[in-house]
């Protein structure tokens, strides 16, 4: 199938297993999937500059999907949600300039696949070290079919070997203070939450996607978010944060929308199961199911870089 508005050909059945398959690990895991969906479209060809934008326009209607569930499942904190957006926007707005800079210096290919490495790498090793020793020192866990309450108590059951890191942020008496009742923290200040939401969006601007693989571990280990609250709270962000990246990313001249809608034919249907399985997994196991995902993506840009034909 041709695609005229990034000059690309692919098999319409290759976008809609990948849309599938990101729409399930997307719901279960309350991200975009930029870090496989980017990665499947550049090594078939897609120019990374395309690949950026079109992914992001693509996972605003997964992400739609996989909210609904989400919030009929209680695991939304909207209030946390519209925090973030703020700090998201800023990001997402730089992170397509530096996008922009590279296209005019023809170095965008190079430059973001070897960042989307780093990154991927980077989280995947912590997560992994995070879940095996939250495990081994034996954490009280969430009980599966629980459902989030937003009290203390919910907050003790997803324990993290690394939650003194967020008790610390909370600590930190910069005002405003605000209370996520939700979330079940008493005070945070919200230039933590916009600090995480600026970050996330500046990958998400920058890598393509909702940058989910960014946002919810941070939720999780710097603001202290319960592991099911950060998988639905984030995918309600991305709906936002990617929608106003696809306008800015089109404007641009970024997104080949043919392609993102045949790729959310089948991220529709996976989104509600990957959502619905999360009701079943504790939150460090969540956390650790997530660790290869990163490692795969990594290894398909890697791939695509070395076989990759020169940014067009």
């Amino acid at each position: 199938m041709d695609f005229p508005i990034s000059g690309e050909q692919i098999h319409p059945a290759y976008l809609i297993v990948v849309g599938f398959i990101i729409g399930v690990l997307g719901g279960f895991f309350g991200v975009g999937g930029s870090f496989l969906a980017g990665p499947a479209l550049f090594v078939v060809g897609v120019p990374m500059h395309f690949v950026v934008g079109t992914d992001l326009a693509h996972i605003v209607g997964k992400s739609i999907v996989a909210a609904k569930k989400h919030r009929a499942l209680g695991n939304i904190d909207f209030k946390l949600g519209w925090l973030m957006v703020v700090g998201t926007i800023l990001g997402v707005e730089t992170g397509a300039q530096l996008i922009q800079y590279l296209k005019r210096h023809a170095h965008v290919d190079l430059y973001v696949g070897i960042t989307f490495i780093v990154v991927l790498v980077s989280i995947s090793i912590f997560m992994a070290v995070e879940s095996v020793k939250t495990m081994r020192k034996g954490h009280k866990l969430e009980t599966p079919m629980s459902k989030p309450t937003g009290d203390t108590e919910h907050r003790k059951t997803d324990a993290s070997a690394f939650s003194h890191i967020a008790k610390r942020i909370q600590r930190i008496h910069l005002p405003p203070m605000i209370r996520l009742k939700e979330s079940g923290i008493e005070q945070i200040s919200l230039w933590a939450i916009l600090g995480v939401g600026f970050v996330g969006g500046f990958f998400s601007g920058f890598l393509g996607g909702g940058a989910g693989y960014i946002r919810m571990p941070s939720m999780v280990y710097l603001l202290g978010i319960p592991t099911h609250i950060a998988v639905g709270t984030d995918l309600f962000e991305i709906i936002i944060s990617a929608s106003y990246g696809t306008v800015t990313h089109a404007l641009k001249g970024n997104v080949d929308i043919m392609i993102a809608l045949v790729m959310h034919t089948g991220a529709a249907i996976g989104a509600q199961i990957g959502a619905t399985a999360t009701q079943y997994f504790v939150g460090p196991r969540i956390r650790l199911a997530f660790v290869p995902l990163p490692i795969i993506g990594a290894a398909i840009v890697l791939y695509g870089l070395l076989t990759h034909r020169p940014a067009h």
